[in-house]
């Protein structure tokens, strides 16, 4: 297995700030939640690059612990980066099924309210079903009727939103939704995603600066 290189140099992490413990904040890599919080050592910290799989040191245990040994929930590394400070770890992960004990997103519960995430728990959702179809499946019947076909409902629903904004109609943000979740499977469809977009946009936000 490839060990995970990361920005910075681990010797300049201050581990004796905390009885050589320090704090990871667990991000999740494609919503952006905040998934929890950890502590690691050095081991613990090697041996996450080293699994590409984030493992703490437990406190109550007092020993090394891969999220998800049991449970099989675990959270697979994207990255890693260090504060400012030298004693904080900020790692992005994308997590298999839910991060929490009690069978919530997160440790702090499943949130309810509407946010940014909802569309990145959208396109996840579609990039399952494009793996995995399931009988009855509106997006599944979409993939099967082929690229061209998921096209032409994006259009289709482009126009929809586009005359409910010119006429302000009441159903704007139903058309709205419509649109995106259609444009959200094409990319899909076509090899592409929602991240990848965002990188675009945020290319162009960064030259525009």
């Amino acid at each position: 297995m490839t060990k995970t290189s990361i920005p910075f140099d681990p010797a300049t992490i201050a581990w004796n700030k905390a009885d050589g413990l320090i704090p990871a904040v667990v991000q999740d890599a494609r919503s952006l939640r905040v998934l929890m919080l950890g502590y690691m050592n050095r081991e613990a910290l090697e041996k996450t690059l080293i699994s590409n799989h984030v493992t703490f040191f437990s406190r109550s245990k007092q020993r090394l612990w891969q999220k998800g040994e049991t449970s099989g929930h675990v959270l697979r590394l994207v990255s890693i980066k260090l504060d400012c400070d030298q004693d904080t770890l900020l790692v992005m992960a994308e997590p298999h099924g839910p991060t929490c004990h009690n069978g919530t997103t997160t440790c702090w519960g499943d949130d309810d309210a509407p946010s940014l995430s909802t569309l990145a728990d959208l396109a996840a959702t579609i990039k399952q079903r494009h793996a995995e179809p399931q009988a009855g499946s509106y997006t599944a019947k979409l993939f099967e009727s082929g690229v061209v076909r998921i096209a032409q409902k994006v259009g289709e629903e482009g126009v929809e939103t586009a005359l409910a904004g010119a006429t302000k109609a009441a159903n704007l943000n139903d058309e709205a939704a419509d649109l995106l979740y259609h444009l959200l499977v094409l990319l899909q469809a076509s090899g592409s995603g929602l991240y990848d977009v965002l990188k675009v946009l945020h290319q162009r936000a960064n030259a525009g600066k």
